[in-house]
């Protein structure tokens, strides 16, 4: 959309500046050398018709796929052959995979392909964009996850060595780190250089953890966690809604930080009230599998505040169906431009959350006609929640690549209008 109205702005400035010409009233002269800068605007037209082209570092093994396989070796190229499968037994680590799925997309070999958002570039000369593979989310969960123990170093002097790579690279001086994608989708990771990246593009969850100044919607980009929940692939029953017999459903840990503080007081709220199921349990296989069922028998689930704002729970809800009820004051939704999450959840504030009886009382008059067309939607929009290699058309990967893809304009200004501003070494 930005690309066709800055083309349609160029296209009237040059009929404009045409018949000026015609008329002998601008000498056209002065202002051609103009036209020897680097052809930005021409770039920002040409992005809305083709996938982002994205430049991946390089990275040695240890700061991505050697955190799932050791034996990974830098001796041979990172391929689509070599990479190593994200674990089946990762556990709740797979919610913090985005970076593996993004940097997957990457070396996918398939082609081009229609609806394929992001194409690797080998010269960062033709990159829009930069992508870092860090797993940093990753890193957090492997070697620092106690926050105080002796692994944790070795996750921040990963994250020191990573910056000064990027501080010798050109690309990285050119646009102060502007135009380089960086995912953390953990609310630690990237921990204790986070400040150092805060020009970036960064792939976040949610700004729970983060200072307005350093991420917010104009640069970032909020991606969902990856489900953790099988994906309910055959949900085709002859009457769903009798089919659910749970009307509200919640399975998970109650002591959180911060707004997530609300779930001890929801669980006292909502213990013993009818075709309510409110459980503690913390994220082991075999509670993964219980949710897995008590979401696909379940009407409504229920989604309150984690750590931040956002917390898995949402998208194992939209993969199994089951019409998200969302506790906040303030949440950011992945793909918020194109989804209206209206259509497929229920929304309470935290105050109408704590009022005693407020949210059963409010689910249980959803009409059958309105909750059947919620759960249609949640089966049309979940392919856009789903993360694997390869990538396919309108999947999470493709939409978060897209999203990046919408942000280089600004970027691209952003950058342009720096270096007019940066006085040259020769004056």
């Amino acid at each position: 959309m930005y690309g066709k109205t800055i083309c349609s702005v160029v296209f009237i400035i040059f009929l404009v500046a045409s018949y000026l010409i015609y008329m002998g009233t601008v000498d056209p002269l002065p202002y051609f050398s103009l036209l020897q800068s680097p052809p930005a605007i021409s770039s920002l037209c040409s992005l809305s018709d083709r996938p982002l082209r994205v430049y991946m570092y390089d990275l040695p093994r240890k700061f991505n796929v050697a955190m799932l396989d050791p034996r990974s070796s830098d001796v041979e190229p990172l391929s689509a052959g070599n990479l190593p499968r994200w674990p089946e037994t990762s556990g709740i680590k797979r919610q913090h995979s985005v970076e593996y799925w993004l940097m997957a997309s990457l070396l996918y070999d398939g082609g081009g392909g229609s609806g394929r958002e992001a194409v690797r570039v080998f010269d960062p000369d033709l990159a829009d964009a930069f992508f870092v593979p860090f797993f940093s989310s990753l890193s957090f969960n492997t070697h620092g996850k106690n926050m105080t123990d002796p692994d944790t170093e070795f996750d921040r002097q990963l994250q020191v060595e990573l910056m000064d790579y990027l501080w010798n690279s050109k690309y990285w001086q050119r646009s102060g780190g502007r135009d380089h994608v960086i995912p953390m989708t953990h609310p630690n990771a990237f921990r204790f250089l986070r400040q150092q990246v805060n020009a970036s593009i960064l792939i976040v969850v949610d700004f729970g953890r983060y200072p307005k100044n350093m991420a917010n919607l104009t640069k970032d980009v909020v991606s969902p966690y990856v489900h953790v929940v099988e994906s309910f692939t055959d949900d085709d029953p002859l009457d769903p809604f009798e089919a659910r017999t749970t009307l509200l459903y919640f399975r998970g840990n109650t002591v959180r930080k911060d707004e997530g503080k609300i779930r001890l007081r929801l669980e006292k709220l909502l213990a013993g009230v009818p075709d309510v199921h409110f459980e503690k349990g913390s994220a082991t296989t075999q509670n993964i599998k219980l949710s897995t069922e008590g979401m696909r028998s379940s009407k409504f689930c229920l989604h309150p505040a984690g750590d931040t704002p956002s917390s898995c729970r949402l998208f194992d809800a939209i993969v199994s169906h089951c019409v998200p009820v969302i506790i906040s004051n303030k949440i950011e939704l992945p793909f918020e431009d194109e989804l209206d999450y209206s259509e497929f959840s229920i929304f309470f504030s935290v105050d109408e959350a704590l009022e005693p009886g407020y949210i059963v009382d409010n689910l249980r008059q959803v009409p059958k006609e309105r909750w059947l067309e919620m759960w249609d939607r949640l089966k049309n929009v979940s392919r856009h929640f789903e993360f694997q290699y390869p990538p396919r058309e309108e999947d999470a990967v493709n939409m978060l690549w897209r999203q990046v893809k919408h942000r280089i304009p600004s970027v691209k200004l952003a950058v342009h209008r720096n270096r007019r501003l940066k006085v040259p070494d020769w004056w």
